[in-house]
């Protein structure tokens, strides 16, 4: 089977520090990665050199692009880097505020990624992000209020719906479940867990809290000074960790 994605040698340095470095996997169609760590493992870089938000110092990102084969997106034009962020690719954010434009109403948030991919027929795009609002468990009657009006936990349903109403591929999320109260991020959990499985999402999903690789990611890797020390089955890798930080961050969640 073709990889979704195929990640060969990625490094970024920052001035004499690594963000991240040598980093190569495959995903496949349908595969969910979980990427973990403290904080400035390097994970959330990795991620934006993944999703094109940084330009790796080396390396390739190649992609499966539907009727093309596999393409390093690095090298895309503007364009067609844009297109596949509107269709094929989804960023999910750690605070909502930065994957919504909050002046818009929650219907308006859906729509307006439907638009940038030809829709034009409003009835037919009111009703399709109508439909997702329900798929996120907002009321629909919600439709025309403002993000500025919704709690956290919304906002972040809100914002994947945005997401995914152009029916993506490959989602990359930061943090998804990040600043939210426990009994909101099992929730938001749960609603992910059924997207992905119902939408045959691919997906990388960047954490520190390993409850959530856990219940999302059937591969986990590892990261520590920018290098992965560990990667596996998730649940092979979280109940026997062979690497010595691997066993650390295991531990210290165990003992919290």
């Amino acid at each position: 089977m073709t990889p979704l994605l195929s990640v060969r040698e990625i490094t970024k340095t920052y001035g004499g520090r690594i963000g991240c470095s040598d980093i190569g996997f495959d995903l496949y169609p349908g595969e969910v990665m979980g990427i973990v760590g403290e904080s400035g493992s390097g994970k959330s870089t990795l991620l934006s050199c993944l999703a094109g938000h940084l330009a790796p110092d080396s390396g390739q990102v190649l992609y499966d692009m539907r009727g093309q084969g596999l393409r390093d997106t690095l090298t895309l034009s503007e364009p067609e880097r844009r297109m596949l962020g509107r269709t094929d690719w989804a960023f999910v954010h750690q605070n909502p505020r930065d994957g919504l434009r909050m002046s818009v109403s929650a219907g308006g948030n859906v729509g307006e990624r439907l638009m940038a991919v030809g829709a034009r027929h409003y009835g037919e795009i009111r009703e399709s992000a109508t439909d997702w609002l329900g798929r996120v468990e907002i009321s629909q009657d919600r439709v025309d209020d403002r993000p500025s009006s919704f709690s956290g936990g919304m906002q972040q349903r809100l914002q994947i719906a945005r997401n995914l109403v152009t029916g993506p591929r490959l989602v990359f999320m930061d943090e998804p479940t990040g600043g939210l109260d426990v009994s909101v991020q099992a929730r938001l959990l749960d609603l992910l867990r059924g997207l992905v499985r119902e939408m045959g999402l691919s997906a990388i999903i960047v954490t520190h809290d390993l409850a959530v690789v856990r219940l999302l990611a059937h591969r986990i890797m590892v990261m520590k000074g920018g290098h992965v020390v560990e990667a596996g089955l998730t649940d092979q890798v979280l109940d026997d960790p062979q690497h010595a930080y691997s066993q650390l961050l295991v531990s210290s969640v165990l003992h919290v």
